[in-house]
């Protein structure tokens, strides 16, 4: 598994909002594509923040009034990245040590070109054989 790279196992289909993005609509795209984040970009594709399903729990205590509230409030903005070659190993120890359960994947030049998430990793875990002792 060591030399297995993020580019194999991320997911490329990756939704982005904007710091302006209501989260009402940002949880709107959440639900219907069945993500449980958005990688919040500027207009460059440049990594601005992310904000995921666990951010909801805080927006609904803490949203006053609820409606026409920006992502950038609530977005966690020093979002720890994988680099498309980076190993897997890696990158799942990071998201372990760190309670994390999806993490961007960023490209010097092109900004934002995927998402690892805990999902895909497990996905990819249980396609490898494993010999039996």
């Amino acid at each position: 598994m060591d030399d297995i790279m993020v580019a194999r196992v991320m997911s490329s289909d990756v939704h982005t909002v904007t710091p302006e993005t209501l989260v009402e609509d940002a949880a709107t795209a959440m639900l219907d594509n069945g993500i449980g984040s958005v990688v919040v970009v500027d207009g460059n594709n440049e990594l601005e923040g992310i904000l995921t399903t666990t951010d909801f729990v805080t927006i609904v205590s803490k949203s006053h009034p609820k409606a026409e509230t920006c992502v950038e409030r609530y977005m966690t903005t020093d979002v720890v990245t994988a680099n498309a070659q980076d190993s897997i190993r890696d990158v799942a120890d990071v998201m372990v040590e760190e309670g994390f359960h999806h993490m961007p994947v960023v490209d010097e030049t092109e900004g934002v070109i995927g998402m690892i998430t805990t999902s895909d990793l497990a996905a990819y875990i249980s396609t490898v054989q494993t010999p039996t002792p």
